[in-house]
């Protein structure tokens, strides 16, 4: 009799557990390119967001990733790889001379920025979330201009 509830029981657990599908949640790849650089110096940053308080992010401390782009011939490019699918924004900078900072003239900085969805910026325009955010649910492509002040 104990036999046949051991049996039993394991069945049941075999049945229960093959009733729940384990899902592996989809991940997608998401390509920035950058173009018309003013130079070849230094390296491209770029940073991923997917958090409104995040966003924007001077120093560059609240990303989700981070990959760094070598530049050629004024252009450069990254792919973020196994993203969940969601909402992102990107916001990216021309580090011309590689110390991971934005330099700064008195207010304006000095080297390039970018933000996805912006093509420019200024006190009217100025970078959030909800403006620069876009959904990733498949692999994509995007392309972000760099503003030089």
């Amino acid at each position: 009799m104990k036999k046949i509830i051991i049996i039993f029981k394991s069945l049941l657990v075999i049945v229960l557990l093959s009733s729940f599908s384990f899902q592996k949640q989809k991940t997608c790849s998401l390509t920035v390119d950058v173009s018309e650089l003013r130079n070849s110096k230094g390296t491209v940053q770029f940073a991923l967001y997917n958090r409104e308080d995040a966003f924007p992010d001077e120093h560059y401390k609240k990303y989700f990733k981070k990959l760094t782009g070598k530049i050629v011939n004024g252009a450069s490019s990254v792919t973020f790889e196994n993203l969940p699918e969601g909402k992102y924004a990107v916001n990216i900078l021309h580090d011309e001379n590689n110390d991971g900072k934005i330099k700064r003239g008195i207010i304006l900085p000095r080297e390039g920025i970018g933000f996805s969805n912006f093509e420019s910026i200024g006190i009217s325009n100025r970078p959030s979330f909800s403006k620069a955010s876009f959904n990733v649910l498949t692999d994509i492509k995007i392309k972000v201009n760099i503003i030089y002040m």
